[in-house]
Formats: C-alpha cells, structure tokens, sequence
C-alpha cells in the first residue's frame, strides 16, 4: 500500500510538471529526421514549443556546438561521437528526477559502451547504412558497394554519397579488406584513399536531403541510410536497399541535452516524453528506422514490420558491424583523407 502511494505521489508530481511547463526547448537534429507528429504532441501535452535545427553530418553539428553561443537544448548525435561529446563537456548528465523511464529502453541499448548506463543519453533511432539503388536501370547484385566504388556506366554520375565521414569511410575500409572501421593498417587506409578518389569522378554529389530526388529518378544510386532508403522505395517502387556483402555500419543516434542549454528542464521533459512507446513510434514511422524502446512496436505502422530495409537478410546480418569510436590520431587520418574527397 505504500509503495502504491509513492508510485501515486510520483505520478501526481510527474503530471503536475508537465501541466505547468511552458516556454521552448530547441532541438538540433539530423535533417528530416523529427516528426512534425512528435512535436505537435509535445506541445499539446506540455505547453512546451519545440523548435527545430537541422544538421547534414556529425562532424557539422560537433563543430557548430563547440564555437558556442548556438542556443541549443539538445542534440542527437551517433554512438560514435557520443564519448566525444562526454569528454568534452558539452553534454550533462540526465535527470533521474525529471528522466524517470529509461526503464524503457530495450535492454540491449542500456549499457552501451558508448555510455554506460545511459547517464547521458537515450536511444533516437538506430539502423545500417548501405546502398540504394534505382533496379529499374540497374538489375544485378545490389549488396555490393562496387555500385559506388566501381559503378557500372548506367549509374555513372547518377550517383550521390552522404556527406557523413563515419559512415563513408567504414564503408570503404570493409571494401578495401579492413577488419574494423578503426583499422591502423596504412596499407588498407591508403587503399581506401586512392579508391575513394577513383570513385569520386562517378559521383553527381554528397548530399543528405535526397529522399525526394531518388523517388523523382533525379539519382539512381547511393550510399544512404536504410531507413532514407525505405523512405524512397514508398515513393517509389524501382528503388531497393542494399547491405554490402564486404561490411556495413550499424549505429544508434542518441539524444542529449546540452551543458549550455538555457531551457534544461524543459530539455529533460523532452527526453523523458520520446520514451514512451507511442512516442518513440512516432519517431519511427516517420523516419522508418527502428527506435530501441521496448514496446513501441505497438503502435508502429504496419508497413515497419517486414521492411527490407529493416530485416536484414539472414546471410547478410553477420557483414553488419557496430562501429567503434576511433582513437583521435585513427581519427586524423580519416578526417584528411576526407577533407582531400571534398576538395
């Protein structure tokens, strides 16, 4: 009976709170990737607005936030920036009294090694980076990154690459014969450099807003996330995802709220409102990637379930990997050999 009226006494505080929030919180995020879903019902439940700033990759939204003055509340990067931005200072530690349900996170995305325990973050969304294809020009193998390395002349410069180092480099150290996206093989990584370079004359552009220009047969190939991809294919039938057989990423974006936030509590009410499950889902049906909350398959659109884009296929699962976090000077030598791919 106790317990019931602690539990009752916490329920009371935790709504009283939401009923008396007000202001805004600022959201810095991957582009297309928020529910406008989401956000109306946040606001409807909280009186909080939220309002949203894109980014294009990791490395953009690390920079913009370490020059200061930015006036974020929160950001979402990938697991393999998240100790950086421990390490630096740059996030806080999540509040046990405010973020009450990390109870709600599938068990397998708890104690991550990218944060143990989930001190600092919650899951966003997760899933693989592969290659998209339009099969109405193209019908052979598609679990092949040659489509990107080596195109054959129907996709030559009808090709785009995410402007996103991490997921661009692992994708090519696989391809060239390295054992880990953190490889110090110099041999491999010049391999990766000159590859990359040969490749890049068949490349109409590195881009991440191209959902709509694969679907209108603007591009025809690419390298892009699995569930973009997904996005496409509804769009548009001809386009397929595939996963290279060589190696492929898997990730998890997380979200974190900002040392410098001006909006704190406001920022934890929003970590703690998209771990619900129908709000996770919301997340997911919207960008169709999975999510890492337990239950909110429930309220997914069927479509999710048997996504080709989602389930991988069974002799494919084992050339995923989850990247690592790189030490720094593994690090430079990735950052230089892409800043020589952007020139």
């Amino acid at each position: 009976m106790k317990k019931t009226l602690i539990l009752s006494a916490a329920a009371l505080m935790a709504s009283t709170a939401l009923a008396s929030a007000q202001g805004v919180v600022n959201l810095y995020n991957w582009g297309n990737y928020t529910s406008p879903e989401l956000l109306e019902k946040f606001t409807e439940e909280t009186g909080i607005q939220i309002n949203v700033t894109d980014f294009d990759s990791n490395d953009t939204a690390l920079a913009r936030i370490r020059q200061g003055g930015h006036g974020f509340d929160l950001v979402v990067p990938s697991n393999t920036y998240v100790q950086t931005w421990v390490n630096e200072g740059l996030v806080q530690p999540l509040d046990p009294e405010i973020v009450t349900d990390r109870g709600n996170i599938a068990e397998q995305w708890v104690d991550v090694e990218f944060d143990p325990g989930r001190e600092y973050s919650v899951p966003w969304a997760w899933g693989t980076t592969g290659v998209v294809v339009n099969t109405s020009v193209y019908d052979g193998d598609i679990n092949t990154l040659d489509l990107i390395m080596d195109p054959p002349d129907v996709l030559s410069n009808r090709i785009n690459v995410i402007p996103e180092m991490s997921d661009v480099m692992t994708m090519a150290i696989y391809h060239a014969g390295g054992d880990s996206n953190c490889t110090t093989d110099m041999d491999v990584l010049r391999q990766v450099r000159d590859n990359l370079m040969a490749a890049k004359q068949h490349w109409l552009a590195l881009d991440y807003g191209t959902v709509d220009s694969y679907a209108a047969g603007d591009l025809d190939a690419g390298i892009y996330w699995n569930g973009a991809s997904m996005r496409v294919r509804l769009q548009n039938e001809d386009f397929a995802y595939g996963y290279p057989a060589t190696g492929y990423p898997v990730w998890m974006d997380n979200l974190m709220v900002l040392s410098d936030a001006q909006n704190v509590e406001n920022a934890m009410i929003f970590v703690n409102f998209v771990l619900q499950p129908e709000n996770a889902a919301l997340i997911s049906n919207f960008a169709r990637y999975a999510n890492g909350i337990t239950g909110s398959e429930d309220y997914m659109d069927e479509v999710m379930q048997d996504a080709p884009e989602i389930v991988v296929p069974e002799d494919l699962v084992a050339a995923g990997r989850f990247n690592q976090a790189c030490p720094q000077e593994t690090n430079d030598i990735h950052t230089q050999i892409w800043t020589e791919l952007l020139q």
